[in-house]
């Protein structure tokens, strides 16, 4: 065949659809998407009037305007920006993918305009008007002089009409007809919400009305007026001014805020500002710690304020916390490419001019300026957690309840903030001191449990040993990276060694034989140590070696579930547990003296079984079927007592 040149043709009946279920794939999006360029026709005019190129009244007062008419099915979007001509109409809305704002900035740039304070970039947007309506009518007036206001109007986004227009303000009106899919979600409800979400920090004023509301109340008002006019002879001028003005107040309250605190000069910044932003933005009146605030031009434009939370509860969802915003619009509160997840334990709000966004503005697209992003918000938080430490340390270690889990976790997750923060990271002790791995020998005894393990606590203190709480579930990941990382620090668990001297009784062979009688566990491992008269008749002891393959035992077991197929895990982790008795305790010798005796044996064996059942209880071992006969035979040996 001949060779064929040309150029590959694109149907608008077939990716018109696209880009509306899938570009955009979150139906509240088209709100967004409209105010948004209702906000960048307003930046674009104040560029213009900055650049000398139109004239604007010096007590211009720029607005968004929504209303909203679910008796009538209507939304409409209002603005007093740029405007545009019946050309503009042609080469902006009839255009899929041509972007107005790169248009603009093309032609002011030899001026100075940029895209700084500009939000759209692909010339989209405004088709997702129709993933809710079923026609979709623009009114427009340019802010040229001697413009002509303009129409466009179409019920699919593929066949239009335009025509002139009676709208005799300057800027564009979008109506939307909604669908009847827009109707079954969208109320007056939804629509604050989902401003609230997206529009929040909006750099104009957004004027939101319910119509259907506003005209409830002006009835109720009217009617409450013409009771008083009965009674006081109103004239009926002062009852419409009243029925006015009723209507028109809940207008001109803006719904966002136009001056996040984020904005200023962290200097100009107050403590009681940073905590009335953080209960305003996150619905959350418990004080937050500490905070962040990010304000930086080079190498990128950066600007928020991150806080570090009280978390009473250390399970709360990781999810959602950072608000990611470009140009002071909301993007999403979950891109890991920029906050890594550990840092998800954080709220707050980072707004980035900058970011590549792709066409829907809720993802991003590959880039090395991503991760230079992410590194810099990284090390502005090893930074501040470094500062507090240096200069705070009293208040840093008051602060590691809340912020230990959120340290711990990012150590684990990045090597960077490893290394940055390792110096930093305190371990609590069991006297409520707090010590750096520095400050702590290279063997460290630990506890899971404070409380259910007192008497091993006490028995590493009276040899004058330091105990540490580690009682998270990342505890364990945690002391095996700092292990990994510190070859010279060893973990071990207050339980793994008792520091007794071993006996060497003749009666070690009648202790096991006896406990493993009274167990019922043939193997089960029995020494005999001097632990002093005030320490418990027996303890647990294990070593940490095979605590900790009883841990990989358990994450075994979730993964694997229920079935015939299941692995035999008994075998593979073997439990390794051994009784102590200890000979200096006057009970254990009364015990071994009742076992000599034939007709005793019985009771020695009861009492033994209790004495096993108190030490696996102090271990944190005792199973919960076991509890029950536990109890009970409690029960039975005070009955027993009470009755001699």
């Amino acid at each position: 065949m001949h060779q064929e040149s040309g150029r590959v043709s694109v149907s608008t009946e077939n990716i018109f659809p696209i880009i509306r279920k899938w570009l955009y794939s979150d139906r509240d999006i088209f709100l967004r998407e409209l105010v948004s360029n209702a906000s960048d026709a307003i930046s674009k005019l104040k560029r213009l009037a900055d650049l000398g190129e139109a004239k604007l009244p010096e007590d211009e007062q720029f607005r968004i305007d929504i209303s909203f008419d679910s008796e009538a099915g209507e939304l409409v979007i209002a603005d007093n920006g740029i405007g545009m001509t019946t050309e503009e109409i042609r080469k902006y809305i009839n255009q899929i993918a041509f972007s107005g704002v790169m248009d603009f900035v093309e032609k002011y740039k030899d001026k100075g305009a940029e895209e700084a304070g500009i939000i759209g970039h692909f010339g989209l947007g405004f088709y997702s008007a129709f993933m809710v309506s079923e026609d979709v009518r623009i009114d427009t007036l340019s802010w040229q002089p001697d413009a002509q206001a303009a129409s466009w109007q179409s019920s699919d986004g593929m066949e239009y009409v335009m025509d002139s227009s009676d709208y005799d303000r300057r800027g564009s009106r979008i109506t939307l007809k909604l669908s009847e899919e827009g109707k079954s979600f969208l109320t007056a409800s939804v629509l604050r919400d989902i401003l609230d979400k997206y529009c929040n920090f909006m750099p104009y004023p957004i004027y939101f009305r319910d119509l259907v509301e506003e005209r409830k109340a002006a009835e109720e008002a009217a009617k409450k007026a013409e009771e008083a006019a009965a009674e006081t002879d109103k004239n009926e001028d002062e009852e419409k001014a009243a029925e006015i003005n009723l209507e028109n107040q809940n207008s001109e309250t803006p719904v966002n805020n136009v001056s996040p605190l984020w904005l200023k000069n962290p200097s100009d910044c107050t403590d009681e500002e940073y905590k009335e932003f953080y209960r305003t933005t996150f619905r959350d009146f418990r004080e937050p710690l500490f905070w962040i605030h990010l304000n930086m031009d080079y190498p990128f434009k950066l600007k928020g304020i991150l806080y570090f939370p009280q978390t009473d509860n250390m399970y709360e969802t990781l999810e959602g916390r950072i608000k990611i915003y470009y140009n002071q619009v909301f993007v999403a509160d979950n891109i890991k490419e920029i906050i890594p997840e550990f840092l998800f334990l954080l709220k707050g709000c980072i707004d980035c001019p900058d970011l590549p966004l792709n066409v829907s503005r809720s993802f991003l697209q590959n880039d090395d300026y991503v991760s230079k992003l992410s590194s810099h918000i990284i090390r502005k938080v090893s930074d501040k957690l470094n500062k507090l430490f240096k200069d705070e340390r009293e208040s840093y270690e008051s602060y590691w309840q809340d912020i230990g889990v959120f340290v711990k976790y990012g150590m684990l997750r990045d090597e960077k903030f490893y290394d940055r923060v390792k110096d930093i990271a305190v371990f609590k002790t069991v006297n409520s001191k707090y010590l750096t791995l520095t400050e702590l020998p290279d063997e460290i005894y630990y506890t899971p449990d404070a409380k259910q393990q007192v008497a091993y606590i006490q028995m590493a203190q009276a040899r004058g040993l330091e105990v540490v709480v580690m009682d998270h579930e990342l505890d364990n990941h945690f002391m095996s990276m700092v292990e990994y990382k510190n070859s010279g620090k060893k973990f071990k668990r207050v339980d793994a060694e008792l520091g007794g001297k071993e006996s060497e009784s003749d009666r070690i062979e009648s202790y096991t034989g006896l406990f493993r009688q009274a167990s019922g566990d043939e193997k089960l491992e029995v020494k005999v140590q001097a632990l002093g008269e005030n320490a418990l008749p027996a303890m647990i002891l294990e070593s940490e070696e095979n605590r900790r393959m009883q841990e990989m035992r358990k994450q075994f077991e979730k993964m694997q579930g229920k079935g015939d197929n299941a692995m035999d895990f008994d075998s593979m982790f073997p439990l390794q547990q051994t009784l102590v008795v200890n000979e200096d305790h006057p009970l254990v010798s009364k015990l071994h003296a009742l076992g000599e005796l034939s007709d005793k044996k019985e009771k020695a064996e009861q009492i033994a079984r209790q004495v096993y059942d108190l030490a696996r209880l102090g271990h944190g071992s005792l199973a919960a079927d076991d509890m029950a006969e536990f109890l009970k035979r409690s029960s039975e040996l005070l009955q027993q007592l009470a009755n001699q």
